[in-house]
């Protein structure tokens, strides 16, 4: 059976008209706001993606969760990414209009 790749409602709800059909494969990095972990004695790590990547040339969001899921993998409860709606808003509606001047 396939994974559920739909979008939490709590997204869906800023833009149902466009987000409520989409299934997720990946993410590009420049969307995701935070990654909150929640470990087995309660604590949450909330990583803002975009601060730890800020003034680092070479930094590779794929490698520096690897190394913290690997490194706590057994004390992990869950992951989530919270998502920069209002962003991925801005740039589809940005390029839609682009792509609808462009063919008239």
């Amino acid at each position: 059976m396939p994974e559920n790749k739909k979008l939490p409602e709590e997204v869906i709800d800023h833009w149902p008209e466009v987000l409520k059909d989409v299934q997720i494969e990946v993410v590009p990095f420049e969307y995701l706001d935070s990654i909150l972990v929640t470990f087995t004695d309660g604590k949450i790590w909330d990583i803002d993606t975009q601060k730890a990547a800020q003034g680092k040339n070479n930094f590779n969001l794929d490698e520096a969760l690897d190394e913290i899921f690997t490194q706590y993998e057994d004390s992990i409860v869950s992951v989530d990414f919270r998502i920069n709606v209002k962003k991925v808003k801005a740039d589809v509606t940005k390029r839609t209009k682009y792509f609808l001047k462009k063919r008239k």
